[in-house]
């Protein structure tokens, strides 16, 4: 069943196949080829680029940009976020918090995804040349031995040393190598995102407003010199999914403030998206011999963690450390799942429990959530909302 599609030539080197050229994906294809692998990135989309919307790149993501060697461009294309402040619905502060310029030597940002995106496929177009392969759909896998053989849709097979499942929420690896697993299920919310031209000044000195509100999590960031990304968590019972997505934002403007409103008022339709979020619960384990997964297809998390870009990025970071200098592939794929499904595993349950207080119309657990808020002091929120660690999360990685 194995082919020669992807004979070695002189290049003795380990061939990793890395399946999606997302986020993750790309992460994963820096981190592998500076970890001495060959490697070959397959991406069902005829474009590479992502379009739109923002994430916030808290300290940890950084640190693991900085380590790719990425770190500085996105720092150029987005912007450091400073001053936050939590609000209620009606605009009323509630906390107001300075972010340090830097944590532990860490920064905190908030950029668009193509910027994001655009710094990993410039350092990837590095690697060699018809590494990044478009259009071309996975349709699964065969493994035997020390050799994986990935089938494509047009009826190819190529062959590596390797497989990385970094195919999203959707993911082909991860239906073949968990096929009892039950689909993911609805989470009962719906979030609406958005990017907003032109009004960055009404934003004044903040960098970042979170909105509480009864039944809904709004934010608004800034994201660049001339981006506004915007943010909704609402249920599900409260969407009326036939609108299209600018008209159901606007529906919900009554419970926000004016400068929330202005801003998703500034938004074109072209810039705004609706999405069902959908739940997973974590996996004992992620892949098995040579063929693992990374990102959303190991670890679909809810926006509510604001950390489903960072740990993708993670992985990619410890899945070179894991690989460097081995002798055993297999042995190491399970060094860095056993390693990445402990810190992934708490962020998961912490965005449940997330999207459970700030997005409800109990009063009692709106109470609750205002009473913490006002209890915890600035400095701790801070240090919470950079994600920033005094300990390196992938220590046992690096030890040998």
């Amino acid at each position: 069943m194995f082919s020669d599609d992807d004979a070695r030539s002189n290049d003795e080197r380990p061939l990793a196949i890395v399946v999606g050229a997302g986020i993750g994906g790309l992460a994963a294809a820096i981190a592998l080829t500076r970890a001495g692998w060959r490697v070959r990135v397959l991406e069902r989309a005829s474009s590479p680029r992502e379009l739109g919307f923002a994430l916030n790149l808290a300290a940890n993501a950084m640190v693991a940009l900085e380590a790719l060697g990425v770190a500085e461009s996105v720092i150029a294309g987005g912007h450091r976020t400073q001053i936050a402040e939590i609000r209620r619905g009606d605009g009323t502060t509630l906390k107001r918090v300075n972010l340090p310029a830097a944590i532990d030597g860490a920064v905190a940002l908030v950029a668009t995804r193509p910027v994001l995106h655009g710094a990993l496929l410039t350092a990837a177009s590095n690697l060699a040349p018809g590494s990044l392969q478009l259009a071309t759909a996975v349709s699964g896998f065969e493994a035997a031995g020390s050799r994986v053989a990935i089938r494509i849709d047009d009826g190819r097979t190529i062959e590596g040393d390797l497989l990385l499942g970094a195919d999203g929420v959707a993911s082909v690896i991860r239906r073949q190598l968990h096929p009892g697993e039950p689909p993911a299920r609805p989470s009962g919310h719906y979030a609406i995102r958005g990017v907003a031209s032109g009004v960055t000044g009404r934003m004044g000195e903040l960098s970042a407003a979170t909105y509480l509100g009864d039944g809904i999590e709004a934010s608004i960031a800034r994201a660049g010199a001339d981006a506004v990304y915007w943010y909704m968590s609402v249920l599900d019972r409260d969407v009326d999914a036939a609108l299209a997505p600018l008209d159901l934002a606007r529906q919900f403007l009554p419970r926000l403030d004016a400068t929330f409103g202005t801003i998703v008022r500034a938004t074109t339709a072209d810039d705004v998206r609706v999405d069902s979020l959908l739940d997973r619960d974590p996996l004992p384990a992620w892949g098995t011999g040579r063929v693992t997964l990374l990102g959303d297809a190991a670890h679909p998390m809810l926006p509510h963690t604001g950390q489903g870009a960072a740990q993708a990025i993670e992985d990619a970071v410890a899945l070179g450390l894991a690989l460097q200098a081995t002798s055993d592939p297999a042995a190491a794929l399970r060094r860095y799942e056993r390693v990445r499904i402990a810190r992934t595993k708490k962020l998961v349950v912490r965005g449940r429990r997330a999207a459970w207080i700030t997005t409800t119309h109990s009063r009692g657990l709106q109470a609750l959530r205002t009473m913490l808020i006002r209890m915890v002091p600035a400095r701790v929120m801070a240090r919470m909302f950079m994600l920033a660690e005094r300990t390196d999360p992938h220590e046992a990685l690096r030890r040998r």
